[in-house]
């Protein structure tokens, strides 16, 4: 993988490099890239905003999810190394393949209520999503010009979390007329299945590193495939970077507040076709907030580092407030104290807050994660270093979900799950704040300087 002489013609058509249509550019990319998680993990997210996976009983689900994130913390880590040996075609092809075998455990376990089914899809699903997310973040964060990388994450989160939105609609139409259902019917799990088949497919679609040429004439890798003696030393290398154990809090928390918002606000306090509903608003909430963030931490300031500074604040000053809007909320109910369900046409003015908030978290899970992926971004411009880098907030992401996932069947109280998860999140945002004073560069000499380093537990690191 690496140059040939074809760059060298491309340069000379500068009408040609301008074209963002063109298959090869980063903006067709990225885009493809969106939509290939629009149909699986977008799906994915919104199979898990049902709360249970759709279930009455949320025991197969949370089982199943602590599978799923445990082997996703190892092969999150793992991912960004396997993607530097396979390319993008085997990584995301092999990871996609693993999201219809988990929505089909789920329309097995409407029948037969065995939830072993679940559990070793939920275990192979953490596999095939380490390999995904590791190949998708890599292709977001390195395809793109270096001073566009918000735009190109807010298109990214956009068109992913798109499939969250019209993966809300799915069980919200075909239960519909199921006010008082409890699980949803097999024509959502289908549904789901149909989607996921077609990203698979999609995934072929996308171009190694050495094809995509940006608008200047420049491809967004010089690398040749690596092998696994050298992926094995840099992965290892990557727990003694400290750029990276800065970024550990961000990374666990980042996960862990879905098991709280999906099954104890959703699932909880809303009727099934209600939690439909919420999440295509969830959802396109997420969509408003990376376009949000990604404008700011692009165009704010014309210092890159400022724009780190004040993106990081924002985050900030908005998740205190939503959180501390879910603290008032909590207040209200209890694992032994429930609320009647909400139902939105129904419950007039008692669904509105709930609804609000729901809303807000998922404004502010974009904003956060957007903000973080736009600070790994930051930290290096080659596709090599990235992928590592994504790869292990992707493990760490992953293991904070698999406790989270074990700390709800535990039947841990709703408050003191709402109070770790805003701790978490809090603790995070002066450590991001560090790095981005220590670690994000000003000006474009810099920041090549940073894309090639090779070692990063060296002392410039």
């Amino acid at each position: 993988m690496g140059f040939d002489g074809d760059e060298e013609t491309a340069t000379q058509n500068p009408k040609y490099l301008k074209s963002k249509l063109r298959f090869n550019s980063p903006f067709v990319q990225v885009s493809l890239i969106g939509l290939v998680c629009f149909c699986c993990p977008g799906m994915f997210n919104a199979l898990s905003g049902m709360g249970g996976g759709g279930q009455v009983d949320h025991t197969a689900a949370n089982n199943a999810n602590t599978a799923l994130y445990t082997t996703f913390a190892v092969f999150g880590v793992l991912g960004g190394g396997i993607y530097n040996i396979l390319g993008p075609h085997l990584t995301l092809a092999a990871g996609c393949s693993t999201y219809i075998l988990y929505a089909g455990s789920f329309l097995y376990y409407n029948h037969h209520k065995h939830q072993a089914f679940a559990i070793v899809a939920g275990a192979l699903l953490g596999v095939g999503a380490g390999l995904l997310w590791a190949g998708q973040g890599a292709i977001m964060t390195s395809y793109p010009p270096a001073h566009r990388k918000g735009v190109y994450i807010s298109l990214f989160w956009s068109i992913f979390n798109m499939g969250g939105v019209i993966g809300g609609l799915i069980p919200f139409v075909t239960n519909y007329n199921r006010s008082e259902a409890a699980s949803v019917n097999d024509g959502t799990y289908i549904g789901f299945m149909v989607f996921m088949a077609a990203g698979t497919a999609l995934s072929f679609a996308i171009l190694p590193p050495s094809k995509v040429i940006r608008e200047d004439g420049t491809r967004c890798t010089h690398i040749q495939y690596s092998n696994v003696s050298t992926e094995a030393v840099e992965i290892v290398k990557l727990f003694l970077n400290w750029k990276m154990l800065l970024i550990v809090p961000a990374a666990w928390s980042s996960n862990f507040f879905y098991t709280y918002q999906f099954n104890n606000v959703n699932a909880t306090l809303f009727n099934l076709r209600t939690r439909g509903f919420n999440n295509v608003f969830y959802w396109g909430a997420q969509m408003l907030g990376s376009v949000m963030i990604g404008y700011l931490m692009d165009f704010s300031f014309e210092s890159r580092r400022k724009r780190g500074i004040v993106g990081v604040c924002v985050v900030a000053l908005l998740g205190t407030a939503i959180w501390g809007g879910g603290l008032a909320n909590q207040r209200r109910y209890s694992i032994k104290d429930p609320l009647p369900p909400l139902d939105f046409k129904d419950s007039g003015r008692d669904f509105a807050g709930p609804f609000v908030l729901y809303f807000s978290y998922g404004l502010l899970d974009a904003m956060f994660q957007s903000m973080v992926y736009w600070v790994i971004g930051a930290l290096a411009d080659d596709s090599e270093i990235l992928s590592r880098y994504v790869g292990f907030y992707k493990g760490v992401q992953s293991a904070g979900a698999a406790a989270a996932w074990q700390v709800d069947t535990q039947k841990v109280s709703y408050m003191s799950q709402l109070i770790v998860n805003w701790s978490l999140t809090t603790i995070s945002y002066p450590l991001l704040l560090i790095l981005v004073l220590l670690a994000v560069k000003d000006n474009h000499k810099d920041e090549e300087g940073t894309a090639k380093e090779a070692d990063p537990t060296s002392a410039d690191t």
